[in-house]
C-alpha cells in the first residue's frame, strides 16, 4: 500500500502473505518500484519516504532514469564472501 503524504512525500507498508511475509520490514526491493511511481506522479526527483511497518523506516529516495538510489539507516543482515571461478 501506498499513499501521498504530508510531512514526506510518500508513505508504504508491504504486506506478501503468499510468500509468507507478513510484513516487509523496509527493504529496498518494494521501494524499486515505488520511486517511480511516486516520481512521475509528484514530478520530483528526489523525495523522503516513510514506511509504517511495525520496524518502520525513512527512506531518501532518489530517481535517475532506469535507477533508483536510496539511502537511510540500516540492519546488517547478511555476510558473504564471493568467489567467481573461471
Amino acid at each position: 500500500m501506498t499513499a501521498k503524504g504530508g510531512e514526506y512525500d510518500f508513505f508504504s507498508r508491504g504486506f506478501f502473505p503468499k510468500l509468507k511475509i507478513n510484513e516487509d520490514p523496509v527493504t529496498g526491493s518494494l521501494h524499486c518500484s515505488l520511486i517511480p511511481f511516486w516520481s512521475e506522479r509528484l514530478e520530483k526527483r528526489e523525495m523522503v519516504e516513510k514506511q509504517l511497518s511495525s520496524r518502520g523506516g525513512t527512506l531518501y529516495c532518489k530517481h535517475e532514469g532506469i535507477r533508483v538510489k536510496m539511502a537511510g539507516k540500516a540492519a546488517l543482515y547478511s555476510s558473504a564472501d564471493l568467489h567467481i571461478g573461471y
